[in-house]
């Protein structure tokens, strides 16, 4: 009996450890290109000509595939590094990706690429290069990763196993409405009076606009950390100002871009696919209304971070990546 029992224990071991090796065999690479340590460029077709777009690829998970989609527009994946250790421990396949005009990925200077209907046809593009399809596809996109995730939905739904909106409304108007009244009530005025008066000269270049910035706006609302991430210092260094000001325009007190007149909320009701919304408290975003939209889509959820800002990930990190990871692997069971 014991020897039967050893054999029985000795061959699944065996087989247990082939299964892992084959597992980790293809974890950073692809199996028809060279091992880059999942790096590679994804060719994307647009009306002004093809270009490649960066990409990071890590775990091997034919259940569950995550893109992340990064704000800005036009910061980078390089803020988002923070999912690398949480997601690889749950065995997540996931990628980290630069959209096109960002640091890593070309950048056309034509202008008119710039629009929200180009990128929802470029993530889809990179949705059929990573192999990914209803059965496994999860979009995790912060901030203008949020607009783009929910206008991603609306057209690609049926390519989608889950979504999740960090910290991002669906109105820019009422994300305006909310800076106007609430944020900037909230700073000193005699700070926020010398904003708007470089804001109303135009002055946006004034190394005075940062400074002002920084400390009463960017450590409040947009990461909390009394020393900013690494990783977060890179992508802020690497954004593509151009890109960014043309969509979400100069100002941070709202969307003044392209962008300006963006509004789905009265389209959330076509969002059958499950949904995670994302608030916390000292966001830039109202979390109230993140909370709503959690109820206006057809299947939602809503995690709030009782700590955290604009960038959760960061500030409220066990709170937001404990609510992120049992979201996906609920979907995953249903």
């Amino acid at each position: 009996m014991i020897k039967s029992l050893s054999f029985i224990l000795s061959c699944w071991a065996l087989f247990s450890c082939s299964q892992s090796s084959e597992n980790l065999s293809h974890y950073f690479t692809y199996p028809d290109s060279l091992e880059a340590a999942g790096v590679k460029m994804i060719p994307i077709s647009t009306p002004k000509g093809n270009f490649k777009v960066w990409t990071k690829r890590f775990g091997n998970n034919p259940k569950i595939k995550i893109l992340l989609l990064h704000g800005g527009p036009a910061m980078t994946h390089e803020y988002m590094e923070c999912f690398q250790t949480f997601f690889q421990r749950e065995g997540f396949e996931f990628y980290e990706y630069d959209q096109l005009g960002s640091y890593y990925s070309d950048q056309p200077s034509d202008s008119t690429l710039w629009k929200t209907e180009r990128f929802v046809e470029e993530v889809e593009q990179v949705r059929k290069a990573i192999g990914a399809d209803q059965s496994n596809f999860y979009i995790l996109g912060n901030s203008w990763g949020g607009i783009l995730g929910m206008e991603y939905a609306l057209k690609y739904q049926k390519n989608l196993k889950g979504l999740l909106i960090s910290n991002m409304v669906a109105s820019a108007p009422e994300y305006g409405k909310y800076a106007e009244t609430v944020l900037a009530k909230q700073m000193d005025p005699k700070v926020l009076a010398e904003i708007r008066a470089l804001e109303a000269k135009k002055d946006f270049n004034n190394p005075r606009y940062m400074e002002l910035l920084i400390p009463n706006f960017y450590h409040e609302h947009i990461c909390r950390l009394k020393e900013w991430p690494d990783a977060l210092n890179r992508s802020l260094k690497h954004a593509n100002n151009s890109i960014y000001v043309q969509m979400q325009g100069p100002s941070e007190f709202g969307i003044s871009g392209l962008l300006a007149t963006w509004d789905i909320k009265n389209r959330l009701k076509e969002i059958y696919v499950p949904t995670l919304m994302i608030g916390a408290k000292y966001d830039t975003m109202d979390p109230k209304a993140m909370e709503e939209q959690s109820k206006m889509v057809q299947n939602g959820s809503y995690l709030y971070c009782p700590k955290g800002s604009h960038l959760a990930m960061w500030d409220d990190q066990k709170i937001y990546m404990n609510g992120v990871i049992s979201f996906i692997k609920k979907v995953n069971r249903e």
